[in-house]
Parts: C-alpha cells; structure tokens; sequence
C-alpha cells in the first residue's frame, strides 16, 4: 500500500473516531490529527501531480454518490458545457483515482445498487403486483418463406 493510500485509510479512521467521540477533548484530539493526516496527503499530492479524469455514470445514483465521494476527498468534480449530465470530470492525482477513488467507489456502489434493488424489489411487490419475475424466455418465431411467385 503507498503513502497516499495509507494515509487515507488513516484518514478515514480518524473521522470515524471523530463521529464518535462523546467529549469537546476527544473532539478536538480527532480533529487535529485529521488536520495533520491532511497536509502529508497535500504533501502526497504534490508527488503525483492531478491529471484530469472522465467519468461517464449510467444512472443518477451511481453519478450522485461519485460525486460525493470525490468532494470528501477535497477536489471539485465538474463537466464542461455541452458535455453530458452524466459525464463528470475530476482533476486528482492517477495513483489516488486508481488505488482509492475508484476502488472505493466501486465498493460503495455495489452496495448502493443491492439496497436500492431490494427496496425497489419489496415496492414493486407491495404497491404493484406481488409477481416481480423476469419476463419468460420464448423461442423467436420461425420467419415464414414464400414460395409463391
């Protein structure tokens, strides 16, 4: 694991001690560690310049929950005029978008699109018709040939 993934993964351990701290000390402990973990992946950054990055998301959800997820790790995703609603670009530096953003991404998606299935799956059921099966499979119809003139 490199030193920006490191301290990511630190990173992402402080807030989580952050969240759950129950006095104004530990509060204040979190947050200057978090602080400190920040400027070495500023640091980090400076190592492996930002290039910029095309994403293309197929539906709203996945787009929304990459957007984010990179403005949680600071940079600033946008698309130029004329591009499409779901393209999203984001300046960063390659090793992170490939070792963490991505990965990350990918995770969290998965398990966006299985909740938002099974709720989709239990309304569809409730409100709609209890029979939520796939259509059946039939054998295309054979093309009739003519043999008149």
């Amino acid at each position: 694991m490199d030193i920006e993934a490191r301290l990511t993964e630190k990173l992402r351990r402080i807030e989580a001690l952050f969240a759950g701290a129950t006095t104004d000390g530990e509060r204040v402990a979190a947050e200057e560690a978090a602080k400190r973990v920040k400027a070495k992946l500023e640091e980090a950054k400076t190592a492996d310049p930002a290039i910029e990055f095309r994403f293309s998301f197929n539906d709203p959800w996945s787009r929304k929950l990459f957007l984010a997820l990179a403005r949680r790790y600071g940079f600033d995703p946008y698309r130029m005029r004329g591009q499409r609603y779901a393209t999203v670009m984001v300046r960063a530096p390659e090793k992170f978008v490939k070792q963490t953003l991505w990965p990350e991404f990918q995770e969290l998606q998965e398990t966006l699109v299985e909740h938002l299935n099974e709720v989709a799956e239990r309304i569809l059921k409730q409100v709609v018709n209890p029979d939520t099966a796939e259509a059946q499979e039939i054998d295309a119809p054979r093309q009739l040939v003519s043999g008149g003139q």
